[in-house]
Formats: structure tokens, C-alpha cells, sequence
């Protein structure tokens, strides 16, 4: 029997629970591989009989969770009370948000499970516990490297049927972007981008399109130079080590359906560049990609939604196209 897949508890307070919930409720119809979560046993029950969820729940243990998928929701203990109560984050279930992240990277480096998919975890609540990283993706980079002994570099992608980016430079301010964006690190993300469309994608020559930083991609430098000595040169170098890169683009011409048929993957320099429109075209099926790791990490593109926790209403489509996803990536 194959691998299951394993599935991280995120913030208890938000709507994780529930959309795994709804995920295993939906698993034939949406064609689902086996998969179990790591939570609090007791505080998954208490969700479901709230949420009037009829979902079996059984714990077990990694080994035994494909078996168990046919007739449960698998349930691996992480070992820690989460305490949970709907739309208001309680900063003592940081450690159980943390411990189910490592927690599941174990298990796959393990062998125990094919791939991680996050839950939404509420950053500022993992701060206060002195989580010192800036986000998921880069807490992952720093399991990878504890794990393997070298070192990885991770590059959040956002993936739909319609469309997939990478933003290059994340969760920093928008005004410190121009100074982060070197060539160094467009060449860096569009070899780790390219790599992993081929391995993981199956896409035998990605194409990656790369919009410009400024608007009209700088108007040849009337509007910034950023395009001309930095992203302009990274593109070349990317050429000529075999990979198609493309552009600069201007991005406000990139996202329409004529321009996403010439490219697999779109690299912006910033965060909202490279959001917003993924966002538009698909914010109930985006799925965030972890690239450049050693293992394979998919997650719901959205946030833990306190406003709606408990209210029954979340949407489960993110998280099932994630396990989708998860599952074709180690098929």
C-alpha cells in the first residue's frame, strides 16, 4: 500500500480543523490519496461534533494510516493539547502548531508519508512564541537543512490550473524589495523554479516569463533602471545555462489569457505582483508549493480565517486541490 500523505494541524483556533475534515469528507468524490493529520485527537473530535461534521476519526499511527483512510480520518497524535477555541488564537497552542510542522517533516524524511500539506498557521500568534522565522516557507528551509545536513533554499510558488507564480523577494516590506532584488537571487530562484517544474511538473523545458520591477518594465529606463542592470542580466545569465527564461515584461500585460499561454510559470519581483493576480484568476483553488526542498510541501492559498472559524462555512477546495497536488507531485 502506498505512502499516505501527511497533513499539519496549522492554527487550531482557524478553520484547519475543519477543512480537513471536509477534505476526507469529500475524498472519493474529489479523488483523493490517502492522507492523515497530525493534531490533537481530542480538540479534531470536538470540532466535528461542533461542526455537526460526520466524519469517523481514528487515531493510529503513520505505518497504519493508508489502512485506516478507507474507514477513517487517520489521526496521528503530535503529542501536545491544543486548546483551540473558534476565531480567537490561544498563544499557548503555538507549540502544538510548531510540533505538527516538524513533526510532519519527520515523517516524510522518514519515509513514513509521501509529502507535507500545511494548514494555515497565524504568523503573529507563532511570534509570540518566539517563532523566528518569517513564514512557513522559510521554516521549512530551516527543517530541510536540520534534516539533510546541507543547504536548501526555499521558493514559494502559487499554482492553479490557470496559472502559477513565484514571487523573488516574499515577506519583506515593499520598500526594501528594490535593494533584495539582486541578480544573484533571480538567477537562484529561476534554476530552482526550472529544476523542479522539470523533476516535479513533468514539464520537460519550463518556461519561465519574469515580469519587470518598475511600470512598463522600466520604459527602457525613463521609469527605473532596475530592469536594465539587474533583472535583464539575470535573464540572460539564466539563458545561457540551458533554462528558457523570458522577459522583462511589463506586469500589467502578463496575466491576461493570450500572454499565460506563452509561459508556464511567471516570476515577479515582488510579493503583490505575483499575488494578486493568482488570486483573482483562482483564490478558492490556488495552491502554495514549496520548490527547492528536498521533500514535496503543498498548502490551501489562503489564511486561517478567524472571522469564519466555527461557523461551518469554510471552503475546503484550496486544501483538497493541495492534497490534489501533493499526490501528483509523488505520484
Amino acid at each position: 500500500m502506498s505512502r499516505p500523505l501527511v497533513l499539519t494541524q496549522g492554527d487550531p483556533s482557524g478553520i484547519g480543523p475543519e477543512l480537513a475534515l471536509k477534505a476526507y469528507a469529500a475524498r472519493d468524490a474529489a479523488g483523493l490519496p490517502p492522507f492523515f493529520i497530525l493534531a490533537d485527537p481530542t480538540h479534531l473530535a470536538r470540532v466535528a461534533r461542533a461542526l455537526a461534521i460526520d466524519v469517523p476519526l481514528e487515531e493510529t499511527t503513520p505505518l497504519h494510516a493508508a489502512r485506516v483512510f478507507a474507514r477513517a480520518l487517520p489521526v496521528v497524535s503530535h503529542g501536545h493539547e491544543a486548546r483551540g477555541p473558534f476565531g480567537r488564537p490561544d498563544p499557548e497552542d503555538a507549540k502544538s502548531t510548531i510540533a505538527s510542522i516538524e513533526q510532519a517533516v519527520a515523517h516524510v524524511v522518514a519515509g513514513e508519508a509521501r509529502a507535507v500539506v500545511t494548514n494555515p498557521i497565524a504568523k503573529s500568534v507563532l511570534y509570540a512564541a518566539g517563532f523566528a522565522h518569517p513564514g512557513h516557507t522559510e521554516f521549512l528551509g530551516e527543517l530541510a537543512r536540520r534534516h539533510f545536513q546541507a543547504e536548501f533554499r526555499a521558493v514559494m510558488m502559487l499554482w492553479s490550473q490557470e496559472l502559477a507564480v513565484v514571487p523573488i523577494t516574499i515577506h519583506i516590506p515593499l520598500a526594501e524589495a528594490p535593494q533584495r532584488l539582486t541578480r544573484a537571487l533571480i538567477v537562484e530562484t529561476g534554476a530552482i523554479v526550472a529544476k523542479d517544474m522539470r523533476e516535479r511538473f513533468g514539464i520537460a523545458t519550463p518556461r519561465l516569463a519574469f515580469s519587470g520591477l518598475n511600470p512598463h518594465a522600466g520604459e527602457d529606463g525613463a521609469l527605473g533602471r532596475e530592469e536594465i542592470e539587474t533583472i535583464a542580466p539575470a535573464i540572460e545569465e539564466l539563458r545561457a545555462r540551458g533554462i528558457d527564461a523570458r522577459g522583462p515584461f511589463p506586469a500589467d500585460t502578463m496575466f491576461h489569457a493570450a500572454a499565460r499561454r506563452n509561459y508556464d510559470v511567471a516570476l515577479c519581483p515582488t510579493h503583490d505582483q505575483a499575488l494578486i493576480p493568482i488570486k483573482t484568476l483562482a483564490f478558492d483553488r490556488g495552491v502554495n508549493v514549496t520548490l527547492g526542498l528536498p521533500f514535496v510541501r503543498t498548502s490551501p492559498d489562503h489564511g486561517t480565517a478567524f472571522d469564519i472559524a466555527g461557523k461551518g462555512v469554510a471552503d475546503a477546495t484550496s486544501l483538497i486541490e493541495a492534497i490534489r497536488l501533493a499526490g501528483r507531485m509523488t505520484a
